[in-house]
């Protein structure tokens, strides 16, 4: 009972920053008018207007799809000329909140983070997050959540703890291989860990390397969204090569990891129902 109070209590608190940081924006950056611009160029007596400033944006809120997530974009990119660091601030926060509280919806604002940041920082950061906010959600699972996760997931937690104990030699290449090829949800992942006995170091490098493929793909989506005006931009011959390329860049590494395990990893293969078998991957 200690331990859901202790968790109801971390949630709250987490909760009411979030929205605190959302609700109190700064102010909104002015736009120049053209008129302003132009006085620079022709002499007058009359005082110059101020500018006057943007429209007040709505209430800040997580994207549940491709077009609140354009809109998000457009409205931080905006802020984000005279705002830089509370528009860091904010998405820092946003995405360390669904990471550690197991919240599905990452991957709008990792294809978020390519559209603010750019390919290169924008994957940087995602990566930084994605393993701070894991581990962040594998500390509050060993400190509140043990029991109940045992008891919700019995059968689940029972097949990754035998599956660990028979790659304990080869344990941090198992889990890459869990994170390329998830024979469980990474939230579940994330949760269990703790009680199947996974090194916190193994879990922390696991996290950033064996998500790193997802991460690009979803950054550099966000890029091409916030490049492409038109439909004929998207299917333009540079941006279809820049398609190939980030497929064959993402699906290597995890080629790799595919034959190592064959060879090393002692692996159930899933059959078509759903259910995991004994059969070993040869």
């Amino acid at each position: 009972m200690r331990s859901l109070v202790g968790l109801i209590a971390v949630v709250v608190a987490a909760s009411l920053y979030l929205y605190s940081l959302s609700l109190y924006l700064p102010p909104a950056p002015r736009r120049r008018s053209h008129a302003a611009s132009d006085s620079k160029h022709v002499e007058t007596t009359e005082p110059e207007q101020p500018t006057e400033p943007s429209e007040e944006p709505g209430r800040l809120k997580f994207p549940s799809d491709l077009e609140e997530l354009r809109e998000l974009a457009e409205l931080l990119q905006f802020y984000k000329t005279e705002h830089t660091g509370y528009v860091l601030l904010l998405f820092c926060s946003a995405y360390l909140y669904k990471q550690s509280f197991a919240i599905p919806g990452s991957s709008f604002l990792n294809i978020l983070a390519g559209a603010l940041f750019g390919p290169f920082e924008g994957l940087l950061l995602v990566c930084v997050l994605t393993t701070v906010g894991s581990t962040m959600c594998y500390l509050l699972s060993q400190a509140f959540g043990k029991h109940y996760i045992v008891n919700l997931f019995p059968e689940k937690v029972s097949m990754l703890q035998r599956k660990v104990k028979e790659n304990q030699d080869c344990l941090f290449f198992f889990l890459l291989f869990l994170r390329f090829f998830p024979m469980t949800p990474n939230w579940f992942l994330n949760m269990s860990a703790p009680i199947v006995n996974i090194p916190i170091t193994f879990f922390f490098c696991s996290v950033f390397i064996g998500l790193l493929p997802y991460n690009f793909i979803c950054v550099q989506t966000g890029v091409m969204l916030s490049e492409v005006s038109s439909l004929d931009d998207l299917f333009s011959w540079e941006r279809l090569l820049q398609l190939l390329a980030i497929a064959c860049m993402a699906l290597l590494p995890g080629a790799l990891i595919r034959r190592y395990s064959q060879r090393h990893l002692k692996l159930d293969v899933q059959s078509q129902n759903g259910l995991i078998t004994n059969k070993k991957v040869q």
